[in-house]
Protein backbone atom coordinates (compact mmCIF):
# COMPACT_ATOMS: atom_id res chain seq x y z
CA UNK A 1 0.00 0.00 0.00
CA UNK A 2 3.19 2.31 1.41
CA UNK A 3 4.45 1.80 -2.40
CA UNK A 4 0.99 2.30 -4.09
CA UNK A 5 0.54 6.12 -2.35
CA UNK A 6 4.75 6.29 -3.12
CA UNK A 7 4.60 6.04 -6.80
CA UNK A 8 1.45 8.21 -7.10
CA UNK A 9 2.78 11.01 -5.43
CA UNK A 10 6.23 10.30 -7.58
CA UNK A 11 3.85 10.78 -10.83
CA UNK A 12 1.81 13.54 -9.48
CA UNK A 13 5.07 15.10 -9.20
CA UNK A 14 6.29 14.35 -12.24
CA UNK A 15 3.09 15.71 -14.37
CA UNK A 16 3.39 19.23 -12.40
CA UNK A 17 6.92 19.41 -13.46
CA UNK A 18 5.64 18.71 -16.94
CA UNK A 19 2.52 21.17 -16.80
CA UNK A 20 4.99 23.62 -15.36
CA UNK A 21 7.86 22.95 -18.05
CA UNK A 22 5.27 23.11 -20.55
CA UNK A 23 3.63 26.59 -19.75
CA UNK A 24 7.06 27.97 -19.49
CA UNK A 25 8.29 26.78 -22.71
CA UNK A 26 4.92 28.19 -24.21
CA UNK A 27 5.71 30.50 -26.98
CA UNK A 28 5.16 33.97 -26.50
CA UNK A 29 2.81 35.93 -28.99
CA UNK A 30 3.78 38.43 -31.16
CA UNK A 31 1.83 41.95 -31.37
CA UNK A 32 2.12 44.07 -34.01
CA UNK A 33 2.58 48.22 -33.07
CA UNK A 34 -0.40 50.02 -34.98
CA UNK A 35 1.00 53.09 -35.71
CA UNK A 36 -1.85 55.54 -36.63
CA UNK A 37 -3.13 54.41 -32.92
CA UNK A 38 -0.01 54.88 -30.98
CA UNK A 39 1.21 58.14 -30.11
CA UNK A 40 4.84 59.21 -28.77
CA UNK A 41 5.23 62.85 -27.32
CA UNK A 42 7.88 64.61 -26.54
CA UNK A 43 8.25 67.82 -23.74
CA UNK A 44 11.17 69.90 -23.08
CA UNK A 45 11.71 73.27 -20.66
CA UNK A 46 14.00 76.06 -21.32
CA UNK A 47 14.57 78.89 -19.07
CA UNK A 48 12.35 81.28 -20.89
CA UNK A 49 9.31 78.78 -21.94
CA UNK A 50 8.28 75.30 -23.43
CA UNK A 51 7.71 73.47 -26.54
CA UNK A 52 6.11 69.62 -27.01
CA UNK A 53 5.27 67.72 -29.76
CA UNK A 54 4.82 64.33 -31.27
CA UNK A 55 7.00 61.91 -33.05
CA UNK A 56 5.56 58.95 -35.17
CA UNK A 57 6.00 55.35 -34.87
CA UNK A 58 8.04 53.82 -38.01
CA UNK A 59 6.74 50.07 -36.61
CA UNK A 60 7.44 47.50 -33.69
CA UNK A 61 6.51 44.78 -31.80
CA UNK A 62 5.26 43.77 -27.84
CA UNK A 63 6.02 40.25 -26.98
CA UNK A 64 3.40 38.38 -24.41
CA UNK A 65 3.02 35.27 -23.35
CA UNK A 66 -0.24 34.32 -21.82
CA UNK A 67 -1.35 37.85 -19.74
CA UNK A 68 2.22 38.57 -19.39
CA UNK A 69 4.21 40.94 -20.91
CA UNK A 70 7.66 39.45 -22.09
CA UNK A 71 9.87 42.10 -24.08
CA UNK A 72 9.44 44.45 -27.45
CA UNK A 73 11.08 46.80 -29.65
CA UNK A 74 10.01 50.01 -30.75
CA UNK A 75 10.86 52.45 -33.95
CA UNK A 76 10.27 56.05 -34.52
CA UNK A 77 10.69 57.88 -37.18
CA UNK A 78 12.48 61.07 -36.40
CA UNK A 79 11.57 62.59 -39.77
CA UNK A 80 8.23 63.09 -38.52
CA UNK A 81 9.26 65.73 -35.36
CA UNK A 82 6.48 68.12 -34.83
CA UNK A 83 6.07 71.04 -32.90
CA UNK A 84 2.46 71.88 -31.37
CA UNK A 85 2.34 74.80 -29.52
CA UNK A 86 3.63 76.85 -32.30
CA UNK A 87 2.79 78.35 -35.47
CA UNK A 88 4.18 79.54 -38.56
CA UNK A 89 7.94 80.90 -39.81
CA UNK A 90 8.47 79.82 -35.64
CA UNK A 91 7.07 76.30 -35.63
CA UNK A 92 9.36 75.66 -39.18
CA UNK A 93 12.30 77.33 -37.29
CA UNK A 94 11.95 75.09 -34.51
CA UNK A 95 11.48 71.77 -36.29
CA UNK A 96 14.06 72.39 -38.80
CA UNK A 97 16.77 73.32 -36.07
CA UNK A 98 15.57 69.81 -34.01
CA UNK A 99 16.18 67.69 -37.34
CA UNK A 100 19.77 69.87 -37.63
CA UNK A 101 23.56 68.66 -35.85
CA UNK A 102 22.45 70.39 -33.13
CA UNK A 103 19.91 68.25 -31.94
CA UNK A 104 19.12 65.01 -33.51
CA UNK A 105 20.82 65.07 -36.62
CA UNK A 106 17.73 63.24 -38.62
CA UNK A 107 19.47 63.17 -41.98
CA UNK A 108 22.36 60.96 -40.39
CA UNK A 109 19.88 59.10 -37.67
CA UNK A 110 16.43 58.55 -39.25
CA UNK A 111 15.08 56.30 -36.86
CA UNK A 112 15.28 56.03 -32.59
CA UNK A 113 14.98 53.08 -31.33
CA UNK A 114 13.86 51.44 -27.48
CA UNK A 115 14.78 47.95 -26.95
CA UNK A 116 13.32 46.20 -24.47
CA UNK A 117 15.46 44.30 -21.89
CA UNK A 118 13.98 43.15 -19.04
CA UNK A 119 10.32 43.80 -17.97
CA UNK A 120 9.42 42.43 -14.50
CA UNK A 121 5.86 42.79 -12.79
CA UNK A 122 4.79 45.34 -10.13
CA UNK A 123 3.40 43.34 -7.02
CA UNK A 124 0.08 44.12 -6.13
CA UNK A 125 -0.69 46.77 -8.83
CA UNK A 126 -3.72 48.82 -8.70
CA UNK A 127 -6.04 48.68 -12.11
CA UNK A 128 -4.82 51.77 -14.08
CA UNK A 129 -1.53 51.79 -12.52
CA UNK A 130 1.87 51.46 -13.89
CA UNK A 131 2.24 47.06 -13.05
CA UNK A 132 5.89 46.76 -14.70
CA UNK A 133 9.09 48.12 -14.12
CA UNK A 134 10.54 48.51 -17.19
CA UNK A 135 14.36 48.32 -18.57
CA UNK A 136 15.30 49.04 -22.02
CA UNK A 137 18.17 50.26 -24.24
CA UNK A 138 17.26 53.35 -25.72
CA UNK A 139 19.32 54.27 -29.21
CA UNK A 140 19.35 58.08 -30.09
CA UNK A 141 21.93 59.38 -32.40
CA UNK A 142 23.16 56.49 -33.29
CA UNK A 143 24.26 55.78 -29.19
CA UNK A 144 22.64 53.54 -26.95
CA UNK A 145 22.29 53.84 -23.44
CA UNK A 146 20.00 51.89 -20.62
CA UNK A 147 16.74 53.66 -19.47
CA UNK A 148 14.47 52.43 -16.41
CA UNK A 149 10.63 53.52 -16.21
CA UNK A 150 7.54 51.64 -15.04
CA UNK A 151 4.17 51.54 -17.53
CA UNK A 152 1.19 49.93 -17.85
CA UNK A 153 0.67 47.56 -19.79
CA UNK A 154 -2.33 44.90 -20.35
CA UNK A 155 -4.58 43.12 -22.66
CA UNK A 156 -7.76 43.80 -24.30
CA UNK A 157 -9.12 41.33 -26.08
CA UNK A 158 -6.80 40.93 -29.49
CA UNK A 159 -4.69 44.17 -28.03
CA UNK A 160 -1.92 44.87 -25.87
CA UNK A 161 -1.39 48.39 -24.67
CA UNK A 162 1.10 49.73 -23.28
CA UNK A 163 0.97 53.44 -21.25
CA UNK A 164 4.51 54.98 -20.18
CA UNK A 165 6.15 58.53 -19.34
CA UNK A 166 9.58 58.51 -18.67
CA UNK A 167 12.67 61.24 -18.69
CA UNK A 168 15.36 61.24 -20.87
CA UNK A 169 19.07 62.83 -20.54
CA UNK A 170 19.56 64.29 -24.00
CA UNK A 171 23.59 64.84 -23.00
CA UNK A 172 23.74 61.11 -23.08
CA UNK A 173 23.72 60.71 -26.35
CA UNK A 174 25.23 63.79 -27.51
CA UNK A 175 22.78 66.18 -27.99
CA UNK A 176 24.04 69.09 -25.44
CA UNK A 177 22.90 72.15 -27.17
CA UNK A 178 21.99 74.59 -24.50
CA UNK A 179 23.20 72.22 -21.94
CA UNK A 180 24.47 74.27 -19.03
CA UNK A 181 26.23 71.13 -18.04
CA UNK A 182 28.89 71.78 -21.09
CA UNK A 183 28.32 75.82 -21.85
CA UNK A 184 28.82 78.50 -19.48
CA UNK A 185 27.42 82.18 -19.69
CA UNK A 186 24.08 80.81 -21.49
CA UNK A 187 21.58 83.01 -19.39
CA UNK A 188 17.90 82.57 -20.97
CA UNK A 189 19.27 81.09 -23.55
CA UNK A 190 19.69 77.57 -21.53
CA UNK A 191 17.91 74.40 -22.29
CA UNK A 192 17.34 71.45 -19.65
CA UNK A 193 18.90 68.44 -20.16
CA UNK A 194 16.83 66.43 -20.22
CA UNK A 195 12.80 65.98 -22.08
CA UNK A 196 10.08 64.36 -20.79
CA UNK A 197 7.95 61.49 -23.21
CA UNK A 198 4.55 60.06 -22.97
CA UNK A 199 4.33 57.23 -24.69
CA UNK A 200 1.03 54.90 -25.75
CA UNK A 201 1.39 51.72 -27.93
CA UNK A 202 -1.51 49.94 -29.15
CA UNK A 203 -0.63 46.81 -30.75
CA UNK A 204 -2.32 43.46 -31.79
CA UNK A 205 -2.05 40.32 -33.23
Amino acid sequence: MKKIITLAAIAGIAISVVATSQNSNQKADTYKVNTAASTFRWDAKKVTGAHWGYVKFSDGFITVNGKTATGGTFNVDMNTIDCQDLQGEYNGKLIGHLKSDDFFSVANYKTATLKITSLSPIKDAKTGSPNYNVVADLTIKGKTAPVKFDAQIFTAGNKVIANATFDIDRTVYDIKYGSGKFFEGLGDKAIDDTFKVTVRVEASK
